[in-house]
């Protein structure tokens, strides 16, 4: 096995998977699991899923994907075809998201924009796609059998369907890539980053001062970290919505400003947060 199931917390499991530093979450009820993601091709769904029977902690009730990327939905099938055929859950723009990005993300070109990815090129090409089949607008409630766990949206961020899934009778918080530890969060072509720090506000009003939160990526947090990480995406926020004011252009703006971030992973936030301005926010260029 790849990487072993970790218990953090009463009956729920991590899984830190070497490749892209990807987590993968196990939750236990007495009736079975909830898997929250399944990582990037099929050879890797299959590793999760005998991590998961490793556990002998009943069978796999439903998956999660927090949302479309395909780190965390390209082991859908493996999984599904290892632990026996079971709802596949997401935000309903995910789904939308996943149908009209997920092909492409199978191209070397794609996967090409994570270098971690060297060498898995052929790997994830060859993976059939399994798309999420049980989506929701807001919040969905299931029952694992004695543990109630919460699907909750709570906003676009990272992407536009980015689900949180909430264990309160263990105080995780299972956060998908809206919180990443193991690097600066990732602004990609599909991001919200003026309405990511909304979002995470929804996610900290969800906390309690103990709780352990898993991010997308690297290992897990506590509440303390999650704020940080909102001020640092609040600020990025409010950066590009000064200098658009100020008629910087976008072409300048990476060097017009302090930034929390390393500008080079700023490119599509400032591209995304100029486009989503409206035009009353927005000056003139400065000649």
């Amino acid at each position: 096995m790849d990487s072993p199931f970790v218990e953090v917390a009463d009956r729920v499991w991590v899984s830190r998977r070497p490749w892209l530093d990807a987590n993968v979450t196990a939750i236990g009820g007495d009736d079975g699991l909830l898997l929250v993601d399944t990582h990037g091709s099929r050879s890797a769904g299959e590793d999760v899923a005998a991590g998961v029977r490793g556990l002998g902690a009943g069978p796999l009730l439903g998956v999660v994907n927090t949302h479309w990327h395909f780190d965390h939905t390209f082991g859908n099938g493996a999984v599904l075809a290892a632990l026996g055929p079971v709802p596949v859950h997401a935000h309903e723009t995910a789904l939308a998201e996943f149908t009209a990005f997920a092909a492409e993300a199978r191209t070397t070109r794609a996967v090409a924009g994570h270098p971690e990815s060297e060498g898995y090129h052929e790997e994830v090409a060859a993976t059939e796609l399994h798309a999420p089949d049980h989506t929701f607008a807001s919040v969905r409630v299931l029952d694992l059998g004695g543990r109630l766990v919460e699907l909750v949206h709570p906003g676009r961020g990272h992407t536009g369907g980015d689900v949180v899934v909430n264990v309160a009778d263990a105080d995780v918080l299972v956060a998908g890539d809206l919180v990443e530890q193991s690097g600066a969060p990732c602004y990609g072509e599909d991001s919200w980053p003026l309405e990511w720090p909304l979002a995470l506000d929804t996610v900290l009003g969800m906390l309690r001062p103990s709780a352990v939160v898993v991010p997308g990526h690297g290992a897990p947090v506590d509440r303390e970290f999650v704020q940080d990480q909102r001020a640092a995406v609040g600020i990025v926020a409010e950066t590009i919505r000064d200098l658009a004011a100020r008629g910087v252009r976008q072409s300048d703006a990476l060097a017009a400003a302090q930034w929390p971030y390393l500008p080079e992973g700023l490119v599509h936030a400032v591209a995304r947060g100029y486009e989503h301005l409206p035009r009353s926010q927005k000056r003139l260029p400065l000649i």
